[in-house]
């Protein structure tokens, strides 16, 4: 029996590749951090997509501590976010330790539920400068997990080097377009759905859109063909 473990925030993304799994693998556990992020909306949100997609276990862990490391503007809310880049060249959005966390504990949950892959919806082709959504980062993440539990576990990350249209594309080929659109929560202001419009997630998600459904028929097949 093929099981995965999906780290489901319940955006766009993270959606995406659950909808994924759930056609791939025989057993699906999502896992949701609760870090004291911005929008505990979120959270709720992940909820009720685990709830109507049949999730069979969807585990809310708390990891709050998170919270109390690391400054972002997505832990605090008298941080606003923004478009500018900080100082170390990354955007005050980041969660320094966020994904190294994230995949540490996915990779724990797996070994206790027998399951051989974790997938995350990390990307570097739109990753908005956040170091670990990068590639290296996540093979580098999958070794330490193997070495340090002595189990074979694979780090998927299927979304790694598609655009946020062909993220979308795949949404599309999945039967789940509609639903990632108008439930998901992307937005840093916390509107599910399409969003504010104008925070930097929105202006990303909202371009890839328009990108994929603006596309000519011969673009759009080439960004579906991309997904066989």
């Amino acid at each position: 029996m093929k099981k995965a473990v999906v780290v489901f925030s319940g955006g766009q993304d993270s959606t995406t590749c659950l909808v994924e799994a759930l056609n791939n693998y025989d057993e699906v556990h999502a896992i949701t951090f609760d870090y004291g992020q911005r929008h505990k909306l979120e959270i709720e949100v992940a909820k009720s997509l685990a709830t109507e997609l049949g999730v069979k276990t969807h585990k809310v862990m708390d990891v709050s501590l998170l919270n109390e490391l690391a400054i972002s503007s997505l832990t605090r809310d008298d941080i606003e976010v923004s478009h500018e880049l900080q100082a170390n060249g990354l955007p005050n959005s980041f969660v320094p330790g966020r994904n190294i966390l994230f995949l540490t504990l996915a990779g724990i949950y797996a070994y206790q539920v027998g399951a051989e892959t974790v997938i995350t919806g990390v990307c570097e082709t739109d990753f908005s400068g956040y170091p670990d959504c990068r590639d290296v980062f996540v093979k580098a993440m999958n070794s330490a997990l193997v070495h340090g539990m002595d189990k074979q576990l694979t780090i998927k990350t299927p979304l790694m080097w598609l655009n946020k249209a062909e993220t979308w594309a795949l949404a599309d080929k999945l039967g789940a377009l509609d639903l990632v659109r108008n439930k998901t929560l992307t937005c840093y202001n916390g509107i599910i759905g399409d969003g504010c419009g104008h925070c930097p997630s929105c202006e990303l998600r909202s371009n890839g859109l328009n990108e994929y459904l603006n596309a000519s028929n011969e673009v759009m097949a080439s960004l579906v063909g991309k997904l066989q």
